[in-house]
């Protein structure tokens, strides 16, 4: 079906919209830090998408894809960039108010270093391999910059919320790398990754999953840590809101 990629994109942030407006989230009323996040996040990684869409790292099917076009992309491709952000950013949250209890700094520091750990290994193991090596690289830079740069005290929660956006990770990419379909919305060349699938989930979108939202948050949290500090200075000089 023609559109399918686009309603996996909408249903995907349907929920999470609607609920922006409930009384106890008012998740609205943070757009002014999420909007500037998600968009800058897009441009990054839209970029990166094009680059390896005319390498022929990926692509996508036309069957399930409306035809409209943003340069190399289909504009549902986009629309990924900006509907599963929204969607994950909103999860972040919803575990901000739920959960008042981060796990402790020395768990969060050793997370980090294993997955920094980690990154770095599969960037020189798998050196041959761009897709395996760019996800891995970029992860490893945003984990650094976030814990030993930032000092980032919410990693613990991205953390604890990116497990458990895992299960609608496995189900919407699930859809888009052929489970359930007679082939794949988003098709991969095995010559760039390492070929380890989850179903017919490639590993490395795992991780990528994680560059994406990370980059988010990081970008979220600088932007309204920003505003709360104007906030908190013009009531201290007694200067009226804007």
């Amino acid at each position: 079906m023609k559109c399918t990629y686009l309603l996996i994109d909408l249903f995907s942030v349907l929920v999470p919209f609607i609920f922006s407006f409930h009384p106890a989230l008012k998740f609205y009323k943070h757009w002014s830090a999420l909007f500037p996040a998600i968009i800058l996040t897009a441009l990054v990684f839209i970029g990166w998408d094009m680059y390896f869409t005319h390498l022929k790292i990926w692509g996508f099917n036309p069957d399930y894809l409306t035809g409209l076009h943003i340069g190399n992309l289909p504009i549902e491709e986009v629309l990924f960039f900006l509907c599963i952000p929204y969607s994950c950013v909103f999860t972040y949250a919803c575990l901000k108010v739920i959960i008042k209890k981060n796990i402790s700094f020395r768990a969060q520091m050793l997370i980090s270093l294993l997955l920094i750990g980690l990154s770095v290994f599969m960037v020189i193991h798998f050196h041959a391999q761009s897709y395996t090596v760019y996800t891995f690289a970029v992860l490893a830079i945003l984990l650094f910059t976030s814990q030993f740069i930032l000092k980032a005290h919410w990693l613990s929660r991205f953390y604890m919320a990116y497990l458990l956006l895992l299960l609608p990770f496995f189900i919407v990419n699930g859809l888009l790398t052929g489970t359930g379909l007679k082939s794949a919305v988003v098709w991969y060349n095995p010559a760039h990754m390492v070929n380890l699938r989850i179903l017919t989930i490639p590993v490395e979108d795992i991780f990528y999953g994680m560059d994406l939202i990370l980059l988010n948050i990081m970008i979220y949290m600088v932007i309204s840590a920003t505003i709360h500090r104007r906030m908190k200075n013009r009531r201290k000089a007694n200067i009226p809101l804007m």
